[in-house]
């Protein structure tokens, strides 16, 4: 599929920003005066970054209001919800910690646990999409999530960031590993795509259309494989191996700048790849898919 940059940023930045909030909810930082203003600032400026960029992908910004509408049955609109809740309960416990005026921290876990719930909402628009075989599997949420947890653990300083930061590692090659396979394990070919299976197998004479149109532009994008396997490595090394090792080096707060500034770098290439190399299978009715 096409990887419009302003979903690239909504998801990269949303998934860092709620993951330190949910950390700062926790309680994992107690921070106060203007340090709590900071850290608070950054988790919300990621947050909010990342969800405006979300709305430059509509054709139309204010259809973003009708998000809300759909909750019973679309991801997005329950993200949507999920994501307003989030930043309005953390809201007077980040004004707590910045004036130190001692509000019960269970507040602040309920926002947290929303943060992560905003995540997954936000995986599970992708992965209920059964047209994008390489999606549609239990990895996808999964790997939003180690992404979301292992940022937030790095931007509070958390002893266990490395071995976080190495999971995403982990769970990259494994959503690689079964996503190469999955367009062929779902089974669909051109016949299926154009209902003329049961008459023996079609081919494509001419085109379906003389002219580009939106599916040909937004659902078939084809990667080059050498390309793919540099930007996976690439992925790997920024998003997880390197940012990993910066923190078991003693720098202090510029080191988690640094693995912060690595790992979102890394993440970014990763989320390329995640809408670059998804096959929809809508390319099949053009010929453009196996």
């Amino acid at each position: 599929m096409h990887p419009a940059p302003s979903v690239i940023l909504f998801s990269t930045l949303s998934g860092l920003g709620f993951g330190f909030l949910a950390f700062l909810g926790w309680g994992a930082l107690l921070p106060s005066g203007w340090h709590a203003f900071f850290l608070w600032g950054l988790g919300y400026g990621l947050a909010v970054a990342g969800l405006l960029a979300a709305t430059f992908h509509l054709g139309n910004p204010k259809n973003a209001l009708k998000a809300f509408t759909q909750c019973r049955t679309s991801w997005l609109s329950r993200e949507a919800w999920a994501s307003v809740a989030t930043l309005l309960i953390l809201a007077p416990v980040a004004l707590s910690d910045i004036f130190t005026l001692g509000l019960p921290r269970i507040i602040g876990q309920i926002g947290g646990t929303l943060a992560i719930l905003t995540v997954f909402t936000t995986a599970m628009i992708y992965t209920q999409i059964k047209a994008v075989p390489r999606w549609h599997h239990w990895l996808t949420p999964v790997m939003f999530l180690t992404f979301a947890v292992a940022g937030g653990a790095m931007l509070a300083g958390m002893g266990l960031a490395p071995v976080l930061l190495l999971a995403v590692g982990a769970i990259l090659w494994a959503v690689w590993r079964v996503g190469d396979k999955a367009f062929a394990r779902a089974g669909q070919t051109m016949g299926t795509a154009t209902g003329l299976d049961r008459l023996g197998v079609p081919s494509v004479l001419d085109p379906a259309h003389t002219a580009g149109n939106y599916l040909k532009r937004e659902m078939i994008f084809v990667v080059g494989r050498k390309h793919a396997a540099k930007l996976r490595k690439i992925a790997l090394a920024l998003a997880s191996v390197l940012p990993a090792l910066v923190l078991l080096m003693p720098f202090g707060i510029w080191g988690i700048a640094l693995a912060a500034i690595l790992h979102l770098a890394g993440a970014l290439a990763a989320r390329w790849l995640f809408f670059a190399e998804a096959e929809h299978v809508v390319g099949l009715y053009y010929g453009a898919r196996g």
